[in-house]
């Protein structure tokens, strides 16, 4: 077999190939992420390969559905996201940035888990660094194995000698194989990588968990195809000023993709929050302030409480600020212009300053209601009481728009001791008497407005 090398380009974003270097990458529209890598050609011959065996289609209705075995993990935060534990044979990608935890979620699992044998390979840190983890984790293992190596093939010899029964990964953009020709972290070597623990992975059944990089815009680095291959693909994420840490799952074909867990950093590792909503609510004051209010979001299929902070004041140097911590800065100008041409609030010349406490990042446009009452609070300098919650979309009209799953809302605020709650009108028709906390409907943000400041 003829086998040559060339030199071709790799699009560090997206991963398209080009003979020649290129500014702008055609597929992705990135500028600058073109590198040269080196990679070995063979002359392929025609026709099937006859040493692989053949494979005959079989009917849908001839295949018997079997029971996935899973793993249990000892988080139940991660194994609500796992979609019930992790499966024999699967591929996970966990990816996050630097320093936010994804190395000290999976070892103290891994620590705690004492009837598998598991190997954890390290392309980052040395043995000493795992072992002063484990010790400030204040966990101890005698069948967890720790292997310090970057070469694939090495690997792999380690894999058939230890033949472990969970197998990590930690990054998979440190690790080279000698069957490409080019620097570990670099397209072709993620994809090949891959690949490979892919294939070991359904072969022998184990399951194996990757940790994964993530770019300048958040997305896993490395090839797109990275995430097609893995079975599951969990993102952590959170701010590195604030304690607490929220997994996701972008992608998980052995359950949901609507659960979420949330962790909070302590000096012991991650602790699993059991309830999301204490977390994000202030502590008890004895006195009420201005420019707060409660409202209440979805992450997944969870309900929980946030409290939005806000500050109006007047423009000190002529030219007023929107100034925007966890919420979209062009949806809290959107409502500012409501409140400005439908319930006739000057707003235009202040500065108005808006926060979600403690470090949440909110999309679910429910909590527009709970940021109107938070900006006006503030406004006229007039406490909201904390005893009432806030549900409910804004229009560009003035009218408080309908929100899904009204009912888990409007019951997490029940079972959490509020007396009333701020809702949109018909929202929860026909199951209004299954609560006993008091509903108020509005219809329209005046009517929100005069029930708070009436």
């Amino acid at each position: 077999m003829a086998v040559k090398t060339k030199t071709v380009y790799f699009c560090q974003s997206c991963g398209f190939e080009s003979p020649k270097w290129l500014g702008k990458c055609p597929a992705c529209g990135e500028w600058n992420t073109f590198a040269e890598e080196k990679v070995t050609v063979g002359k392929k011959s025609a026709g099937r390969d006859k040493s692989q065996p053949v494979i005959l289609p079989i009917k849908l209705s001839e295949i018997e559905p079997l029971a996935e075995p899973r793993i249990h993990m000892p988080s139940e935060e991660l194994n609500r996201v796992l979609g019930g534990g992790l499966v024999a044979g699967s591929l996970t990608l966990i990816g996050g940035e630097p320093g936010i935890g994804k190395s000290t979620l999976l070892l103290q699992n891994i620590l705690s888990i004492r009837n598998k044998k598991i190997l954890y390979v390290s392309g980052e840190e040395s043995a000493t660094q795992l072992k002063l983890r484990a010790d400030r984790l204040g966990k101890v293992s005698d069948n967890t194995l720790i292997l310090c190596e970057t070469h694939l093939d090495n690997i792999f010899t380690q894999i058939e000698n230890v033949k472990p029964q969970l197998l990590i990964i930690d990054s998979i953009q440190t690790i080279a194989t000698d069957q490409v020709e080019s620097a570990a972290g670099s397209v072709s070597q993620v994809r090949e990588c891959a690949a490979a623990l892919l294939r070991y992975a359904k072969e022998s059944g184990v399951p194996v968990i990757l940790v994964g990089h993530i770019n300048k815009d958040g997305a896993i680095a490395g090839p797109k195809v990275l995430e097609h291959i893995v079975d599951t693909v969990l993102q952590f994420e959170g701010d590195r000023q604030y304690l607490y840490r929220i997994l996701r799952s972008i992608k998980n074909r052995f359950g949901s993709t609507s659960e979420i867990g949330i962790y909070e950093m302590v000096q012991k590792g991650l602790r699993e929050v059991k309830n999301p909503s204490e977390m994000l609510l202030s502590e008890n004051r004895d006195e009420e302030m201005s420019g707060i209010s409660i409202g209440v979001t979805i992450e997944g299929v969870r309900p929980f409480m946030v409290e939005v902070q806000a500050l109006v004041s007047s423009a000190a140097y002529g030219t007023p600020q929107r100034s925007v911590t966890g919420f979209d800065q062009r949806r809290l100008n959107m409502l500012l212009a409501v409140l400005e041409k439908r319930a006739r609030f000057k707003l235009g010349q202040k500065d108005v300053f808006l926060n979600m406490a403690g470090g949440l990042k909110v999309i679910d446009p429910a909590i527009d209601l709970a940021v109107v009452a938070a900006i006006m609070s503030s406004n006229f300098d007039v406490a909201i009481s904390r005893k009432t919650v806030f549900i409910g979309e804004v229009g560009l009209s003035g009218e408080i728009r309908t929100v899904t799953r009204i009912e888990q809302r409007v019951a997490e605020a029940e079972k959490l001791g509020f007396e009333a709650a701020v809702i949109p009108k018909g929202n929860l028709k026909g199951v209004k008497d299954k609560f006993s906390i008091k509903l108020i409907e509005v219809g329209k943000i005046e009517e929100m407005l005069r029930y708070i400041f009436e």
